[in-house]
């Protein structure tokens, strides 16, 4: 039983792991190799750890604690789904850009379209061609994170949502900002011409 809590307080201050994760701290704590599979079973059922996709767990205790840390859930999205950035929506509130209520946390990703709803959130990735995955930096803070720039979220947001700019000419970019509610102006100007520069050179 000491071994066993001694485990989960080691586990409860991680802000992330896998089963190689605990087998090595129960490796170090004495446990069997055998048992570790076990231990996992254990805890997923008593809930005091909870999965976050196949194989990736956090424990229900840090999550409780750093569930309004915003930082923690961006750096969740990037764990969950790789690779990927912070876009959209969720980018755009970040950057004080839009007030819109999300749901879930809107990523940018290489792989596949998908979506996760665990008890850490709500995570939606949207598949981007390798061409257009860019323009993101390392947020740094008590969790680091990957993030578009201002400029690229509000271009990634548009792309998805005019599935890739079907249609749209260039001065009704303006306007479909504007409908949007994204105070642009708000922008730093450098960032605005970037975002229209981007604009520019996809619709050529």
């Amino acid at each position: 039983m000491k071994s066993k809590n001694n485990l989960l307080e080691q586990l409860n201050t991680l802000p992330h792991f896998n089963k190689n994760t605990v087998r090595q701290l129960g490796l170090q704590l004495g446990l069997k190799d055998s048992s570790i599979d076990t231990y996992i079973s254990r805890f997923l059922k008593s809930k005091e750890i909870l999965p976050l996709k196949g194989g990736l767990y956090v424990s229900a205790d840090f999550l409780e604690k750093n569930r309004n840390d915003v930082s923690y859930s961006f750096y969740l999205a990037n764990i969950i789904r790789q690779p990927s950035y912070i876009s959209s929506w969720a980018a755009l509130q970040y950057y004080n850009l839009a007030t819109e209520a999300i749901n879930s946390i809107t990523s940018v990703t290489l792989k596949v379209t998908r979506q996760y709803q665990i008890k850490a959130g709500s995570f939606a990735y949207q598949s981007i061609n390798k061409d257009l995955f860019s323009d993101f930096i390392l947020a740094k803070g008590r969790f680091d994170f990957f993030i578009a720039t201002p400029s690229k979220a509000l271009f990634d947001l548009l792309y998805f949502r005019t599935r890739q700019f079907r249609g749209i000419k260039f001065d009704e970019i303006k306007g479909l900002v504007n409908e949007l509610r994204i105070d642009i102006d708000e922008m730093d100007k450098a960032e605005q011409d970037k975002f229209y520069s981007m604009i520019n050179k996809y619709l050529i």
